[in-house]
Parts: C-alpha cells; sequence; structure tokens
C-alpha cells in the first residue's frame, strides 16, 4: 500500500474520490484544466455507468483514474467473492468507458485488513492511500482543510479530497479550498504530478 511518494522533491498528487457526478466534478477539472494540473480520480464503478461523459473527460484532460469499487462499501464487512465483484465490476465499466483498465485501486474509507489487501493485491492493483485527509466530505470549512494541508504536507504527499459526495452532501468546500491548496503548494514550491508519475506504477493495464 502507498500512502506517499519519494521525500526527496516537493511534488504532490492531488486525488478525487467517490466521482464522477454532474455536480462538483466538472467545477473541479475546470480549476485543474486553469491550472494546467494532472490529478488522480478514483472512479465510483455505479457513477461510472451513469455519468460515462464525464469519465471520459476526466481521462481527455490528461488525469489519470483508479478503482473504488462498484458502490462504495466497507470491504471488511464483504466475503471475498463480494470484494471480487466490487472490483472486476467498476474494471469492466472501466473497459466499457475508455477502453482499458485501472492498474490502481483505493478501498472506500481507506479500510482495508489483511485479508482484503492481499486479495486485492492479488489481482494486480497498487493500492493507494493518502498522507494528507482534507475531510471535505466532512464539511470542512475552507480554513480548516487549509490547517490540514498545512500540517499534514510533505514532499511526496498524496491528498485526499473528494469530487462527488453522499445525498445530500455538498462538496461546495472542497471547490472552495482547491485554488487555496494548489496556491498554497506552488508557493511553497510544489509541482504536481498523478499518482503513477509520483510512484512510477502503471495506470492501465
Amino acid at each position: 500500500m502507498f500512502y506517499s511518494g519519494a521525500s526527496g522533491a516537493k511534488v504532490a498528487a492531488l486525488t478525487f474520490d467517490d466521482g464522477p457526478d454532474v455536480t462538483f466534478t466538472g467545477q473541479i477539472l475546470d480549476i485543474l484544466k486553469q491550472q494546467g494540473i494532472k490529478a488522480t480520480f478514483f472512479i465510483v464503478g455505479e457513477r461510472a455507468l451513469q455519468h460515462p461523459d464525464m469519465v471520459r473527460r476526466i481521462v481527455q484532460e490528461g488525469h489519470a483514474v483508479g478503482n473504488h469499487t462498484w458502490d462504495h462499501p466497507n470491504l471488511v464487512k464483504l466475503t471475498p467473492q463480494q470484494v471480487q465483484d466490487e472490483v472486476l465490476r467498476t474494471e469492466e465499466q472501466l473497459m466499457q468507458t475508455l477502453g482499458y483498465r485501472t492498474d490502481l485501486f483505493r478501498p472506500p474509507y481507506g479500510n482495508a485488513n489483511a485479508a482484503v489487501l492481499q486479495q486485492i493485491a492479488g489481482l494486480g492493483f497498487k493500492i493507494i492511500d493518502w498522507s494528507v485527509d482534507t475531510r471535505d466530505w466532512a464539511g470542512t470549512p475552507t480554513p480548516q482543510i487549509m490547517d490540514f494541508v498545512r500540517k499534514e504536507m510533505t514532499p511526496g504527499g498524496i491528498i485526499l479530497q473528494h469530487c462527488a459526495g453522499g445525498r445530500n452532501e455538498n462538496l461546495s468546500n472542497t471547490v472552495a479550498a482547491l485554488p487555496q491548496i494548489i496556491f498554497y503548494l506552488k508557493s511553497n514550491g510544489f509541482t504536481f504530478a498523478t499518482v503513477p508519475d509520483l510512484l512510477k506504477v502503471p495506470s492501465r493495464i
């Protein structure tokens, strides 16, 4: 499991979970495009089915994608067969939408025990965690999100954010914080990379 990249260079990876949707994902993509930054999106399969054009936009604009299960369950509560179904169903959806499968996986909630990690790795995935948690999903105000970034960010850091939420979940704080995060990191000498580039691992199979 990867929590960050090499600690030498001042490089950051922005990651966004749980998408895509048609409310917040597009706003985030617009900001990244304006800033010339490539990020990594961990895709929920059922949302990819609902919004294939947004998945294609993510990739067309140069971002990497990873597998985030079909419907965002707590994997430690599932049987091995259910875990496999969650992962492979999402892979097939990505194949139908993009023409390839991803080599990256992030467990929902970051929750995975040794058995789940072994199973996912056995399916050929690089398992991606994070080193900076913005807690944006919890409605964390933008100033507090910035406090988390300032306190937790180190060279090679992987920043967890979200580009879609649960029912009635508002990620306007994420949209507001993103330009500030980018400005802060650039001002402190950071450049940006996708997770595959940061970790020097494949992004697709």
